[in-house]
């Protein structure tokens, strides 16, 4: 065996920073958006790619490369010349889904490689969260000097997660944002999932609420203005505009566009006011692993899912 080491990291950004810093070792890009659409427990099979090529093919209308995705999978079949693996992931539910799914693949694969995590957020002497991508040199390298090792119930944590995502009891989250880990970020990405399920009040997710609040709050112009609010304010989320886009249009129900500005409309302010419950009018095909969004609804006061009862059987 050599000293060689696997690099993973969360997108090509971080894969072209790693590469301009001359990090030795190799690296497999992970080409994924785990935290929207359906997912299976075994992953980089037939079946998974299929379910996940549809969605993004549906929902998004891009390409979604099977062979590229594999081709980067692949580099964990021999895994023979490495001395450990380097998991580079950042502070939010975006990459969360992403790292806890990749750590699932390498118990799948029975690779027993020791697994260390990079991840970035709170930097010292900085008010923001940082990605990873954000990071100035000194600040990456003194990331990966303090990279972590996982342990035995970390890897556990991180399976027990991916299994509970995919499976349809999201509610099985709790015991995990109480438990210790090393990954310190994921009781916070936890908590965020669960809110991303409609609310028992206004039928809207947190994420969806808060954007219309940025509509009333401030003097908003266009939707691509509005883009740049929701990107800076999302907190653990982590979306790209790809997915805040597609959140802003389907709120359009809430919000009247003219030419140079955004207001809120009566269907807006009855939702930021808890007065109307609008699930039915959000009633569209979209899951969380192996949940569709409108089977459940958060209710903030017994801080759970419960089941939405027109789905209920």
């Amino acid at each position: 065996m050599s000293n060689t080491t696997l690099h993973i990291v969360n997108g090509l950004s971080i894969t072209d920073y790693l590469t301009k810093l001359k990090f030795e070792g190799d690296i497999l890009t992970w080409h994924e958006i785990l935290c929207e659409g359906p997912t299976l427990k075994e992953i980089n099979t037939p079946a998974f790619f299929k379910l996940r090529k549809k969605f993004l093919e549906r929902v998004y209308n891009v390409e979604y490369d099977v062979e590229k995705i594999k081709n980067e999978f692949d580099k964990l079949k021999n895994t023979s010349n490495y001395s450990e693996i380097v998991l580079w992931f950042e502070y939010n539910l975006f990459s969360h889904i992403n790292l806890i799914a990749a750590i699932c693949l390498i118990k799948q694969k029975n690779i027993k490689l020791p697994l260390f995590l990079v991840c970035s957020g709170r930097v010292e002497g900085e008010k923001e969260l940082k990605a990873l991508a954000q990071l100035t040199e000194k600040q990456l390298f003194n990331h990966y000097e303090n990279k972590i090792k996982l342990n035995v119930d970390d890897i556990a944590t991180a399976q027990k997660a991916w299994r509970i995502y995919c499976e349809d009891d999201h509610n099985l989250f709790t015991e995990l944002i109480v438990r210790p880990s090393s990954f310190k970020y994921l009781s916070n990405c936890l908590k965020a999932h669960m809110r991303r399920f409609p609310d028992t009040r206004s039928g809207l997710s947190t994420l969806e609420f808060n954007t219309l609040k940025l509509i009333q709050k401030h003097q908003i112009k266009s939707r691509h203005q509005l883009l740049g609010y929701c990107l800076h304010y999302q907190g653990y989320y982590g979306f790209v505009e790809l997915q805040l886009e597609r959140m802003i249009n389907e709120l359009s129900l809430f919000y009247a566009e003219t030419e140079d500005t955004l207001i809120l409309n009566r269907n807006g302010h009855l939702a930021i006011e808890h007065q109307k419950n609008f699930i039915k009018e959000l009633a569209f095909d979209f899951q969380f692993g192996g949940v569709n969004r409108t089977d459940f609804q958060y209710n903030k006061k017994e801080n759970k899912l419960i089941k939405t009862i027109v789905n209920a059987h």
